[in-house]
């Protein structure tokens, strides 16, 4: 099974029971297992800051899922939980990023892995550190982080 690191966030509706709901989803596939999840962190919107808060989670999953077919599963979840796109960095139900996929890097229009902005978002990479501390050698100055507004909120959700 191949090492996965996932970024799940939301910031319409009930955000926990959201989160919860893509824990859900994700656990029913018999080709994902969950390793470990995140606390639950808030931050402020980035990219168009007209909206409410997030709410985000890092986390870590096992999987026979090839790369492609990891984002299409994550794709097809986001949909099935109602998911609607509005515009790019608009207000979401649920967001599901595959970060990063064993030591594998992928540069196509469809899939890029690392994710491409992770480093710069302190939403995905704190609590990604706190899961995976060995991450946090992908950022320069990991204390800049904190200054992003990042609201540790909850220990943990109740999949």
């Amino acid at each position: 099974m191949a090492k996965a690191f996932l970024s799940i966030g939301t910031n319409i509706g009930e955000r926990l029971e959201n989160l919860n709901d893509a824990l859900r989803g994700l656990v029913a596939s018999d080709q994902i297992k969950i390793i470990h999840v995140s606390s639950v962190y808030e931050t402020d919107a980035v990219g168009y800051e007209n909206q409410a808060a997030f709410f985000n989670i890092a986390v870590e999953i096992e999987t026979n899922f090839s790369p492609v077919d990891l984002l299409d599963f994550c794709l097809a979840l986001e949909l099935e939980l109602g998911r609607v796109r509005l515009f790019k960095w608009g207000p979401r139900l649920i967001d599901i990023d595959v970060l990063l996929y064993d030591d594998v890097k992928i540069d196509t229009e469809k899939l890029k892995i690392p994710h491409p902005y992770m480093k710069e978002r302190a939403f995905v990479m704190i609590p990604l550190i706190e899961i995976s501390p060995e991450k946090s050698n992908l950022v320069k100055n990991s204390a800049a982080l904190e200054e992003q507004g990042v609201r540790k909120i909850k220990n943990h959700v109740n999949w």
